[in-house]
């Protein structure tokens, strides 16, 4: 029996004396009654400073609140506390943080009275450590790469960092990579000027000017050294750190925030450099380590990544836009047929357009398109097909024609382009004459235009959709055509301005309708508070062309039928003189009666009776039409000296500023302008 005893005694001494955990026996009063001196954080320090005391005497700040409130607990309930973990500095060794699981187990006496506790507490400080990088690494490939914005990017990485990993951290961004350029490879010199876009926590900015502003670091500093070998590196500071000297003003604050450890690392994509990413420790007493530094590598890399991604994407970005904005049209010009505004919202660089064209005979076309996808292709399939529809505007197309032919380009362009959607573009046009205020509309897969009358009532226009452009096969399209009131609003818009009401086609669009309906207040104020009412999206491009119709004065225009002859020819003539005179405007006379007495004799050669003579006066220019029910068009050829004939449309082509034909179904008309 006493042997047994004795053979207890070694064990629970060698137990106490060798084991690498550290164990601890507390009374009821948490007082430690025995422990093992070798265990870790426990070394060195003297006997008499720790039997007989509570945890907080010789482990000051070891979390010491939750330390009694567990052991407590335990005494309390009697249930054991299995592998709690707790941080907190070591006892033995100052400047260095332990992350210790501990244990505890009640002690009760042979009458069932509590006696204390026992307590086992293992460091595991080098796990722990690595399971929380882990955790930080992990967090920033989940937190960074949310957005396309280098900015948004770069806070997202600082924030996924501080506090868990360090104290501090900024992004600083090249000048140049800032301000759209494409990134250089490095080395780099010394005096490249960068630009902090980031910075966790916000008060503390230990290193550099104010945000948005874009300066060289000092030389040589670890900042510069990066810059030039594009590695990442750990520094100890001190007050008397060497290169602290470059700049003692603008460090300074490195030494008041009481920075003790650093580590800057370059932000690269393959061989491009970004920016640095700088990370600092002041309150946590670890200094950052190799382990550390292998972390940052990761982190930066990964965020290097996306930032390449964002820097590249508002660079396209940039370019689509300036590309988008030039190929859209000049302001629209004055016409006497419509007051036209527009608004115009290229948020991303999409293929939205729209123009106003001027056509023959008084007209004008309002075109509002949107090209599929983003960034330059778009922007540049757009101008292709602007310029394609307005070249076939000014060719005096029937509209279903027109989106015929356009379909063919639209068509031809998909097939250049790689990976292109299944269709080009979506299109609506509407072409109103303000002589017989007539409106007719044609689409191609695109919303139906709101149409109100003077009064802001809806106006119920039937346009048959069409197929979308690139992908119509031959399908025709439709027009639908409209008697509108002089006062009379139309609008023509891209799916991006109703973005916000998602799959809703219809609530939009009556609330488009009411908020134009105060048709008489002036266009520009009605294209805002569409803006702000719908709030478009800003994920897409978003047009809205409003027009408000005229009609021109009965008495700027002239209308005559003449019959199939050759004796018309004269009568036409006078008929010119005589309406000239009316309209004050017998200087013209003579180019004029010209002009007409060509068109005439041109139709009645080559085309069939009767024949309609129009004229128009409408703001300077005088505009002659004649119209036959031929449909074959005239050509310009050369007359020999020989010739009696073969002149006449030259001389129309010598006295007109412009000129053309266009076809109906009843036949062709056709005219001239004369600038007066």
């Amino acid at each position: 029996m006493e042997a047994s005893k004795a053979d207890d005694s070694t064990v629970l001494n060698s137990l106490f004396s060798q084991s690498p955990q550290g164990l601890f026996v507390f009374d009821a009063e948490l007082r430690v009654v025995r422990y093992n001196p070798s265990g870790r954080g426990m070394r060195g320090l003297p006997a008499d400073e720790v039997i007989g005391h509570q945890v907080e005497d010789f482990a000051p700040g070891f979390r010491s609140p939750e330390f009694k409130d567990l052991a407590r607990r335990v005494l309390a309930t009697g249930e054991p506390l299995r592998c709690h973990l707790l941080r907190g500095p070591s006892p033995s060794e100052p400047g260095r943080t332990l992350a210790v699981e501990l244990s505890l187990f009640r002690l009760n006496g042979p009458q069932g009275d509590t006696l204390g506790l026992v307590g086992m507490v293992e460091d595991v400080t080098e796990r722990q450590a690595a399971a929380d990088r882990l955790a930080v690494l992990s967090n920033v490939h989940r937190a960074v790469g949310a957005t396309l914005d280098e900015c948004s990017t770069a806070e997202d990485l600082v924030e996924a960092l501080v506090p868990e990993f360090a104290d501090a951290a900024t992004v600083h961004l090249l000048e140049a990579v800032a301000d759209g350029s494409a990134p250089r490879p490095g080395p780099l010199q010394a005096d490249t000027p960068l630009r902090r876009i980031a910075s966790a926590p916000g008060s503390a900015q230990p290193d550099g000017p104010e945000e948005g502003a874009a300066r060289p670091f000092p030389y040589p500093t670890p900042f510069t050294q990066v810059l030039n070998d594009l590695r990442a590196r750990v520094l100890s500071l001190s007050g008397d750190t060497p290169w602290l000297k470059a700049d003692p003003g603008q460090f300074a604050p490195l030494v008041e925030a009481g920075v003790h450890s650093m580590i800057v690392a370059p932000l690269t994509v393959r061989d491009d450099l970004l920016g640095l990413l700088t990370l600092y420790r002041t309150t946590r007493p670890d200094p950052f380590d190799e382990a550390d530094l292998d972390l940052v590598r990761q982190a930066a890399l990964a965020a290097s990544a996306h930032l390449g991604n964002a820097c590249t994407y508002r660079r396209e970005h940039t370019i689509a836009t300036t590309l988008q904005r030039r190929l859209q049209p000049e302001p629209s010009p004055t016409l006497s047929a419509v007051e036209t505004a527009n608004v115009y919202l290229p948020e991303s660089a999409g293929g939205d357009w729209f123009d106003v064209i001027p056509l023959s005979g008084a007209r004008v076309a309002l075109v509002v398109g949107d090209v599929a996808g983003h960034g330059i292709d778009a922007a540049a399939t757009m101008g292709q097909l602007r310029i394609a529809l307005r070249t076939l505007a000014l060719q005096d197309l029937e509209t279903d024609e027109l989106f015929t032919h356009l379909d063919e380009v639209a068509a031809i362009v998909a097939e250049r382009s790689a990976g292109a959607d299944d269709h080009v573009a979506t299109c609506a046009i509407a072409v109103y004459d303000p002589v017989s205020c007539l409106c007719t509309f044609a689409r191609a897969g695109h919303p139906t235009p709101v149409v109100l009358d003077p009064d802001g009532a809806p106006v119920t226009v039937d346009v048959p959709d069409g197929p979308r452009l690139g992908k119509g096969g031959g399908r025709a399209y439709t027009p639908a055509s409209v008697q509108l009131a002089p006062g009379s609003l139309v609008a023509l818009y891209t799916s991006g301005l109703m973005a916000t009401y998602e799959d809703d086609t219809v609530a939009p669009r009556h609330r488009l309708e009411e908020l134009l309906a105060p048709t008489g207040r002036p266009l520009d104020e009605l294209t805002d508070t569409a803006v702000y009412t719908l709030a478009p999206s800003r994920e897409d491009d978003a047009v809205l062309l409003l027009a408000r119709t005229r009609a021109l004065p009965p008495e700027n225009v002239s209308v005559w039928t003449l019959p199939s002859e050759d004796s018309v020819v004269a009568t036409a003539r006078r008929l010119v003189a005589q309406q000239l005179t009316v309209w004050n405007l017998s200087e013209a006379s003579f180019d004029s009666e010209l002009i007409v007495s060509e068109l005439v004799t041109n139709a009645i050669r080559y085309g069939e009776g009767p024949i309609r003579l129009r004229l128009i006066l409408d703001q300077g220019r005088l505009l002659s039409e004649v119209t036959d029910a031929g449909s074959a068009a005239p050509h310009v050829r050369r007359a020999r000296e020989s010739d009696e004939g073969g002149r006449g449309l030259h001389i129309v082509m010598h006295l007109s500023s412009r000129w053309g034909v266009r076809h109906s179904r009843q036949g062709k008309t056709i005219w001239s302008e004369q600038r007066l």
